[in-house]
C-alpha cells in the first residue's frame, strides 16, 4: 500500500520548520504557523510577528518583521510543491502551490486509493466511550446523538490509523434493578420458564415496576433489598439481571442495525469488581475525605466536592467513572479518552477528570500531552415547536420509529419523482429499499452533524428531506450526478487513471482541485477539535465548487474532457469518503 505522506498543510509546516531552523538557529522551539490564506496566495506562513518579538534588540540584522518574513521566505527549502512565494504587510509569507504539484497529487490519489490521504495524528490509541443508553430504558433521542457523532468521530480516527477502542458504557448497574427484578419475582414467580414474555414490553414493565416502587412502601424496601442481593452476587437476582440487560440489548441492537454503528458493550457492571482497588489507592494518596458521612474528593475550581462513596457505603457515578478512566489508561493503554454525552454532564466530567489529575493517573491540560481525556458535550434536539423533542402523548420517541419514519417518507418521494419523471421502471424493488434507507436515515444523521454539536437542533423531517440546501438529500444527488457524468462519456475511467493526466488551466478546475487536496487537513481539523461540522462545511463546499466547476467547464466532447474526467472522479472518490465518515452510505443514482 502507498504510503501517507501527511496532509499539505503538514508538509508545507515541515518545510516552513527548516526555514525557521536556518534563519534562526536559536529557536528551535518555534512551532511552524501554517493555514490556507483568504486573499493573496493558497496558505500564509503567519510567524513573522512572533519571531520578531523575540528577537528584537538583540542586535539581530533583522529591521522589521517584514525583514523575518523575506529571511523565512528565502530559506524555505527547494519543493515542487511550491510554485511562488510573496511577503506582504507584517512578514506575512504568501506560498502559491505549484499546479503540476496539484495535479499529481490526485492522482496520486485515484490510483494509490484515499487512503493515502488519511491524515498523520500524533494518538495512537483511543478510547471513544458513545451512545451509553440505560437498560430497560427507550434509548432517547440524546442517545442518538451521542451514537451518531461518537460513531462518526470513531470512523475519522480509525481512516486516520488510529486503534479506536469503541466503547458502549451502558447503565447497567444500579437502583433500578432492585425495582425491576422484584416486580418480576412478584408479578411472575415463574419468569424462567415464561422466558422474554414475562416481561414483554420492557418500556411498559419499566412503568409498571416504576408505579409500584412510588406508590407501594414495602415493595420499595424489598426491592432496595434486591439490589443489595444482587450486587452481593445471589445466583437467581444475578439470574433475572442478566435476563434484562439480554432484552434491553436486543431493542438497542434495532437502532445500532439501522444506523450501521458498531460498538464494544463494557458497561458500568465491568468496572464494578475494580472499584475498591480505585478507593484504596485515592485513599492511600490522601484524596478521599469523610464529609457528611460520605466519602468525598475536594478539588480546586469546584465549590462542592465529589462524592466517591455515598453515605450508605454505595458506589456512583464517579466511583465507576474514576474506575473506569484508570482501566482505560493502565490496562487499555489509551492515550485519549473521549466521552460524547449531553453538556449537561460537562461539570460531572470535569470533576472526574480533575481527580484523575490529582490521582497523578493524567498531566496536566496545560502540559498539552498524552493520554489526555476530553468531554464532547453537544446541545438539545428539540422539536418544531423550541421545547425538547417529544411525541404529541409527551413520551420520549421511539428511535425505532423514528428512523423508520424517516426511510418510509424518502421512500415515498423518491418514488414520486421516479414516476413524474417516467423512470420508475428502471428501478428494481430492492435498489428503492437500498436508496431510501441511505437517504433516509442518512438524512437524521447529517442534520445532527452538520451543525456544531454544542448548539442545540430543531429535528425536522421536512427540513433533512429537502433536496436543496445543504442536507444528505442534496449531497446524495450531487454525487450521484457526478457518477451519471462519468457512466456517460463511456469511457473506461480505471485506464484513465493511469494512463490520463490533469491539467488545471481554468480557473475553476483550480479552485475545485485545491479544495480537494485540502481533505486530509479538515479531516485532521476535525479529529484534533472532536467538530464533525467541519467536515459536514468541507463536503457542502466541495459539492457547490463542483457545480461551479462543471457550469463552465464542459466535461464530455470536451479537448479537456480526460482531464475533467478525472476531476469528477476524484470529487466523487473525496465525496464518498466523506459519506463513509459521516456513516452514510452512498447513492450511485438517483
Amino acid at each position: 500500500m502507498a504510503e501517507r505522506t501527511g496532509s499539505v498543510k503538514q508538509q508545507l509546516a515541515h518545510l516552513v520548520k527548516s526555514s525557521i531552523q536556518a534563519t534562526f538557529p536559536g529557536l528551535s522551539d518555534v512551532e511552524p504557523q501554517v493555514a490556507v490564506s483568504a486573499k493573496f496566495g493558497d496558505y500564509q506562513c503567519n510567524n513573522a510577528m512572533g519571531l520578531w518579538s523575540r528577537i528584537k534588540g538583540s542586535g539581530t540584522e533583522f529591521k522589521n518583521p517584514n525583514s523575518v518574513g523575506q529571511g523565512l521566505a528565502r530559506n524555505l527549502p527547494q519543493s515542487e510543491i511550491i510554485e511562488s512565494t510573496s511577503v506582504a504587510g507584517p512578514g506575512f509569507v504568501n506560498i502559491n502551490l505549484s499546479n503540476d504539484w496539484i495535479s499529481k497529487r490526485i492522482k496520486h490519489m485515484l490510483v494509490d486509493g484515499i487512503q493515502t490521504w488519511a491524515p498523520i495524528l500524533l494518538v495512537k490509541r483511543a478510547v471513544v466511550d458513545f451512545s451509553s443508553p440505560n437498560i430497560a430504558k427507550e434509548m432517547h433521542v440524546g442517545n442518538l446523538r451521542s451514537t451518531i457523532i461518537g460513531d462518526t468521530l470513531a470512523r475519522m480516527f480509525e481512516f486516520s490509523a488510529v486503534d479506536v477502542l469503541r466503547r458502549n458504557h451502558v447503565g447497567d448497574w444500579g437502583t433500578q434493578f432492585g425495582m425491576l427484578i422484584e416486580y418480576l419475582f412478584e408479578e411472575f414467580p415463574n419468569w424462567e420458564d415464561v422466558g422474554n414474555q414475562a416481561i414483554g414490553d420492557l418500556q411498559e414493565f419499566y412503568k409498571a415496576s416504576k408505579k409500584r416502587f412510588d406508590d407501594d412502601a414495602s415493595f420499595k424496601e424489598r426491592a432496595q433489598q434486591a439490589v443489595v442481593k444482587l450486587q452481593g452476587g445471589e445466583v437467581k437476582h444475578r439470574a433475572a439481571w442478566k435476563k434484562i440487560c439480554e432484552i434491553s440489548r436486543s431493542e438497542f441492537d434495532l437502532v445500532y442495525k439501522r444506523l450501521n454503528v458498531h460498538l464494544e458493550e463494557k458497561g458500568e457492571s465491568f468496572y464494578n469488581p475494580y472499584i475498591p482497588d480505585t478507593i484504596k489507592e485515592l485513599t492511600d494518596k490522601g484524596l478521599i475525605e469523610e464529609s457528611e458521612g460520605a466519602r468525598v474528593i475536594f478539588l480546586e475550581g469546584f465549590n462542592i466536592p465529589l462524592i466517591v462513596v455515598k453515605k450508605d457505603g454505595g458506589y456512583n457515578y464517579a466511583s465507576t467513572d474514576l474506575t473506569a478512566i484508570k482501566y482505560r489508561l493502565q490496562v487499555e493503554q489509551a492515550e485519549w479518552i473521549i466521552y460524547i454525552t449531553d453538556v449537561g454532564q460537562q461539570q460531572h466530567f470535569d470533576m472526574v477528570f480533575s481527580a484523575a489529575r490529582k490521582a497523578g493517573w493524567l498531566p496536566q491540560p496545560e502540559e498539552k500531552k498524552f493520554p489526555r481525556v476530553s468531554h464532547v458535550g453537544f446541545g438539545l434536539v428539540l422539536g418544531s415547536d423550541g421545547k425538547r423533542f417529544r411525541t404529541r402523548s409527551s413520551e420520549v420517541v421511539r428511535l425505532v420509529e423514528l428512523l423508520d419514519e424517516a426511510k418510509a417518507r424518502s421512500k415515498d418521494e423518491l418514488i414520486q419523482r421516479l414516476e413524474k419523471n417516467g423512470t420508475i421502471s428502471d428501478w428494481t424493488d430492492g435498489e428503492l429499499e437500498q436508496t431510501a434507507e441511505a437517504v433516509g436515515y442518512g438524512a437524521v444523521k447529517y442534520a445532527d452533524l452538520k451543525n456544531n454539536r454544542l448548539t442545540n437542533y430543531v429535528f425536522s423531517f421536512d427540513q433533512m428531506l429537502k433536496n436543496q440546501g445543504n442536507t444528505a438529500v442534496y449531497l446524495e444527488y450531487a454525487h450521484a450526478r457526478i457518477c451519471s457524468i462519468v457512466r456517460r462519456s463511456n469511457r473506461d475511467i480505471d485506464t484513465l487513471k493511469k494512463t490520463g493526466t490533469i491539467t488545471l488551466s481554468h480557473h475553476d478546475e483550480r479552485a475545485l482541485a485545491f479544495h480537494l487536496i485540502q481533505f486530509a487537513e479538515v479531516v485532521e481539523e476535525a479529529c484534533n477539535n472532536l467538530l464533525p461540522n467541519v467536515l459536514c462545511e468541507y463536503l457542502y463546499d466541495l459539492s457547490e465548487m463542483f457545480n461551479q466547476f462543471y457550469t463552465n467547464c464542459r466535461v464530455i466532447d470536451s479537448p479537456e474532457e480526460t482531464s475533467r474526467l478525472l476531476l469528477c472522479e476524484a470529487t466523487a472518490t473525496v465525496m464518498r469518503k466523506c459519506f463513509e465518515l459521516l456513516g452514510i452510505n452512498p447513492v450511485f443514482k438517483l
